[in-house]
C-alpha cells in the first residue's frame, strides 16, 4: 500500500490530504496526459493538407477529423462514469494506451480511410485525458486551492496551441525524419510521450478509490452516439452537401431521434444514467453547462479564424502563424495565474468569468474591423486579451460546476463541462466556417467589382505574365478562380491579389463579429450564476467526511 493511501485511512478532520509537493507529482503525470490531447488538437490542423496530399484524399480529410472529434466527445462522460466506478488510474492508464495506439496506427496509414479508422481509435483516449485530468485534480485539491494549480492546465493547453501548428507545420515540409516521411512524425511524435506518460502515471497516480457501485449506463453511451454522430458529421459535411439537401435532412431526423431516446433512457435509469438528470436540477450544474456550451461556439469558432486570417489574408507560413499566437498563449497563461492565485486567496470567482467574458467580446468586436493593412501590432494585442479572457473563464467555470457537485458525482461534473464545451466548440466550428465560406465568394465579387475599375488593376490584367489569370476572371466574379487552394496568392500579382485578400478579410471579420454577438450572449448568461462559497475541503476529503458520517449516525451492532 501506498504512503498516500496509508494516510488517508486516518485523515484528521481540516487537515489536507496531500501536501503541495504530493500534489505537483501528481501534476507532473496529469500534465503529460493534457499535453498530448491538447498538442494533437493543433499539430494535425497545420499538417492535414499536406497529409491528405500524400494519400491522395484531400476531399476526405473532413472525415479524419470527424471521426476523432465523434470518439472524443462520446467518451468524454463515459469516462467519467467509469471513473466514478473504477478509479480514475485505471481509466486515465487506459485512456493514454488508446491515445498511444490510435497514435502508432496513424503514423503508418496508407490511405484517408485507414487513417480516419485509426484517428478514431486516438479520439476513444483523447476523451480521457482532459476530463479525467481535471477530475483527479478535484479528487486531491479543494476548490479553494483548486485554481491555482489549474493554472498549469492552462499553461500546457497555451504551450500546445502555439508548439502544434509549428511542429505541425516543421514535420509537414520535411521530406523525410530518421528515414520516415515527415508527415507521419505529426502522430509518431505522440508515441515517446505516451510512453513516459503511462511510465510516470503509472508510478505517481496513487489515489486512493473508494468505489460506487453503480452500473454502467451503455444504453445511454449508444443512443449518445445515435444522437450526436449524424449531428457532428452534418456539422462537418453540411456545406458541401448543402444544409437541406436529403441527406442532411435525415442527419437532423435520426440525430434528434437518438437524443430524445437518451433524455428517455437517462430519466428512466435514474443514478445509474450516463448523465444523470437529476444534475440538471441544479442552477449552477445547468447554467455552468450552459454558459460552457456558449463558450466553446466562442472560443474554437473565433479563433479558427485567426490562423486563417494571418496565413490567406497576412501571408504568413503555418509556423510563423503559429508563433504570431503567442500574444494569445502568454493572456491565457498570465490570466489563469493571477486569477487563480486571488481565488485561492480571497475564495471569490464569479468576477473573473464576467470579466473574461467581456474581454473575449470585446476583442471578438475589435477582431471584426482587421482589414488587409491593419497593423499585426494591432491584431497580436488584441490576441492578448482574447487569451486573457479565455484564461478568467476557463478554469473557474469548471470550479464552479466541480464545487457544487457531490464528491461521488465528480467524475461526471467534470467530464460534462468537458464534453459541453467540445460539444459547443463543434458547432461553433462548423456554423463559422459555413459563414466564412459561403460569404466569401460575394466579397470577393464585390472586392472584384470596385477593382475592375481601377486603371492599376487593368493595367495589371494586361500584363503577359497574368494572361492565364485574367482569363479565369472571364467568367465574372472570380467564378473561374478555385477557392479551395489559396496558394496562388503568394505568386500572384499584388495588385490582382488584392481584391482576393479584402474579401477574405470581410468574410473573416463577419466571422469575428458573430462570434462576438454569440459570446455578449454568454456574457449576459453569466451574470446569472450564483457565487456557492468554495469548499476547503478536496474530494477525497469530502468523501472520507460522508462515509464518517454515515458510520456515525449508523446503529451500534448488537452486544451478544
Amino acid at each position: 500500500m501506498s504512503k498516500t493511501v496509508a494516510r488517508t485511512e486516518a485523515q484528521p478532520a481540516g487537515e489536507s490530504l496531500l501536501t503541495h509537493r504530493q500534489i505537483l507529482t501528481i501534476l507532473s503525470g496529469l500534465l503529460l496526459g493534457m499535453f498530448l490531447a491538447a498538442l494533437d488538437q493543433t499539430i494535425v490542423s497545420s499538417a492535414m493538407k499536406t497529409i491528405a496530399d500524400e494519400l491522395q484524399g484531400q476531399t476526405l480529410q473532413a472525415w479524419a477529423t470527424t471521426a476523432y472529434l465523434i470518439t472524443a466527445t462520446i467518451t468524454t462522460p463515459l469516462y467519467g462514469k467509469l471513473s466514478d466506478i473504477y478509479g480514475r488510474k485505471p481509466m486515465y492508464l487506459a485512456a493514454i494506451g488508446l491515445f498511444l495506439a490510435g497514435s502508432l496506427l496513424s503514423g503508418i496509414a496508407t490511405s484517408m480511410y485507414e487513417l480516419a479508422a485509426f484517428r478514431a481509435v486516438q479520439g476513444l483516449g483523447a476523451g480521457g485525458l482532459m476530463s479525467l485530468g481535471m477530475a483527479i485534480l478535484a479528487d486531491i485539491t479543494s476548490p479553494r486551492e483548486r485554481s491555482k494549480y489549474s493554472a498549469y492546465f492552462m499553461a500546457v493547453f497555451g504551450v500546445s496551441s502555439v508548439a502544434g501548428p509549428v511542429v505541425g507545420g516543421l514535420f509537414a515540409g520535411m521530406d523525410s525524419f530518421a528515414g520516415i516521411a515527415g508527415w507521419r512524425w505529426v502522430f509518431l511524435v505522440n508515441v515517446p510521450i505516451a510512453l513516459i506518460a503511462l511510465v510516470v502515471v503509472a508510478k505517481v497516480l496513487n489515489v486512493p478509490h473508494k468505489r460506487v457501485d453503480h452500473r454502467v449506463d451503455y444504453w445511454g453511451a449508444a443512443l449518445l452516439t445515435v444522437g450526436l454522430v449524424p449531428l457532428l458529421i452534418v456539422a462537418e459535411q453540411g456545406r458541401e452537401w448543402g444544409w437541406g439537401s436529403a441527406a442532411s435532412l435525415a442527419m437532423y431526423a435520426v440525430g434528434v431521434l437518438g437524443l430524445i431516446g437518451f433524455v428517455f433512457n437517462e430519466k428512466r435509469m435514474g443514478d445509474e444514467a450516463l448523465l444523470p438528470l437529476r444534475l440538471f436540477r441544479k442552477a449552477t450544474f445547468s447554467l455552468g453547462n450552459t454558459i460552457n456550451f456558449m463558450m466553446g461556439i466562442g472560443m474554437f469558432g473565433g479563433m479558427i479564424s485567426l490562423p486563417l486570417y494571418l496565413q490567406i489574408v497576412k501571408g504568413e507560413s503555418a509556423r510563423d502563424a503559429g508563433l504570431m499566437l503567442l500574444p494569445l498563449t502568454f493572456g491565457i497563461m498570465s490570466a489563469a495565474g493571477i486569477s487563480g492565485q486571488v481565488t485561492a486567496k480571497t475564495g471569490r470567482y464569479k468576477i473573473f468569468p464576467i470579466a473574461g467574458f467581456a474581454l473575449m467580446a470585446a476583442a471578438l468586436f475589435a477582431f471584426s474591423t482587421i482589414g488587409t493593412d491593419t497593423p499585426t501590432a494591432f491584431t497580436l494585442t488584441v490576441m492578448f486579451f482574447m487569451g486573457a479572457g479565455l484564461g478568467l473563464c476557463m478554469q473557474t467555470l469548471l470550479l464552479a460546476i466541480q464545487n457544487d457537485a457531490e464528491p461521488r458525482d465528480m467524475g461526471v461534473a467534470t467530464s460534462s463541462a468537458t464534453f459541453f464545451r467540445q460539444i459547443g466548440g463543434t458547432v461553433g466550428t462548423a456554423v463559422f466556417l459555413s459563414i466564412l465560406f459561403s460569404s466569401v465568394g460575394d466579397k470577393i465579387g464585390n472586392a472584384l467589382t470596385s477593382a475592375f475599375g481601377n486603371p492599376d488593376f487593368q493595367a495589371a490584367l494586361a500584363k503577359p505574365e497574368n494572361a492565364q489569370f485574367a482569363e479565369g476572371l472571364k467568367g465574372g466574379g472570380g467564378s473561374g478562380v478555385d477557392l479551395n487552394n489559396t496558394e496562388f496568392l503568394k505568386t500572384l500579382d499584388p495588385v490582382l491579389a488584392r481584391p482576393f485578400l479584402d474579401g477574405f478579410s470581410g468574410a473573416i471579420d463577419t466571422v469575428f463579429l458573430v462570434g462576438g454577438v454569440v459570446v455578449l450572449i454568454g456574457f449576459v448568461l453569466v451574470w446569472f450564476l450564483k457565487e456557492v462559497p468554495l469548499s476547503m475541503r478536496s474530494g477525497l476529503e469530502r468523501m472520507n467526511d460522508e462515509n464518517a458520517a454515515k458510520e456515525a449516525a449508523a446503529p451500534p451492532l448488537p452486544i451478544h
